[in-house]
């Protein structure tokens, strides 16, 4: 499988029926299949009600990957994006690659441009993607690099082809396109008939739980920990349950690039409208959505969105559920959580 790598996700797990993480191969747990391995550039760990056919399900696990990867990797050169990045204006996309980029097209449009996935080529220049960083940033340099960003100057056509106006445009769909491929995996046990599932991939997570056929689960229960962690011992923020739910979070506190000449600290989310990383004391955001690639996306924008910014947007969001975690003035950690996020904790 090729290597489609996405932001670092800073979730962990406790599971109400106990998960596996030892071992790179399947398991059995009590009825349920373990699958676990690498892939998208990160590990994935899946438990499922196991039905008579599990090889056929490891295959297919195995091709979504595949697919996914082969649509809208930026690592993988033979992919489809990064031949739409090269400039090649023929390539024909994929329902995969159609999917995603509408539902990027709407979180960009409700986010006001915040969650833009044009910023390709300022993080590649920041150092947080697979082509050469720029040592030395100046505002001359993210001056230039912001007339190739903006999805608005980027269209598909009605027979499936992507529109730049500008060759230098550099799409990159890793903000979403990990959370979408769990959820063509939970497409794929819904066909099979599997009742029963959790899917996590690099700490995004696709649950679903409400079978009579099994009384051990109820809710999936996972754990998110804090952003400021003891290095002695880990510590545990919130426990949320969750039945035929995603979730998926996003931190600003592990995942940096350090300048070699200032020392200075960068953050890894690139603001789309400065074209700087992100400076801000949102340590991190979870996002609770029917579909993991919502939770995904606004997991995202959540994260580069001003605090105050994101408080509104969540009011006018029926879609999604959120919890927020910054620090104020003094360090300290401070709280912010939708109704129907509070709903879902765990005491």
């Amino acid at each position: 499988m090729g290597s489609l790598k996405f932001k670092q996700i800073l979730v962990s797990f406790v599971l109400s029926v106990g998960f596996l993480f030892s071992c790179s191969n399947a398991q059995e747990d009590g009825g349920f299949k373990v699958e676990q391995g690498y892939a998208l550039g990160t590990t994935y760990s899946i438990k499922y009600e196991a039905p008579n056919d599990t090889v056929s399900l490891k295959k297919q696990i195995e091709a979504v990957f595949d697919s996914v990867n082969a649509s809208m990797s930026t690592y993988l050169p033979t992919s489809d994006i990064s031949a739409i990045n090269r400039g090649d204006s023929t390539i024909v996309v994929d329902e995969y690659f159609k999917e995603v980029y509408r539902m990027a097209k709407k979180v960009w449009r409700k986010t006001d441009g915040f969650f833009d996935p044009t910023i390709g080529a300022l993080a590649n220049a920041w150092g947080f993607g697979p082509e050469m960083a720029i040592d030395d940033m100046q505002q001359e340099e993210v001056d230039s690099l912001l007339e190739f960003t903006g999805f608005d100057k980027v269209f598909m056509s009605a027979d499936g082809r992507i529109v730049k106006a500008n060759k230098n445009i550099y799409l990159d769909f890793n903000a979403l396109a990990k959370g979408y491929t769990i959820d063509l995996i939970g497409r794929m046990f819904d066909r099979n008939g599997v009742e029963n599932y959790l899917i996590e991939v690099g700490g995004e997570i696709l649950t679903k739980g409400n079978s009579e056929k099994t009384s051990k689960i109820k809710n999936w229960v996972v754990a998110i920990d804090s952003p400021i962690q003891d290095k002695e011992q880990r510590v545990l923020i919130a426990k949320v349950k969750l039945m035929d739910k995603a979730m998926a979070t996003s931190g600003n506190y592990r995942k940096f690039r350090i300048d070699k000449e200032t020392g200075e600290h960068y953050v890894h989310i690139i603001n789309p409208l400065t074209g700087y990383p992100q400076k801000s004391n949102v340590l991190s955001v979870s996002v609770v959505a029917r579909t993991c690639m919502v939770a995904d996306a606004y997991a995202t924008a959540l994260m580069v969105m001003p605090l105050d910014k994101a408080k509104e947007l969540l009011k006018t969001t029926s879609i999604i559920e959120a919890y927020i975690i910054s620090a104020d003035k003094d360090g300290d950690l401070v709280e912010y959580k939708t109704k129907g996020f509070q709903e879902l904790l765990v005491e």
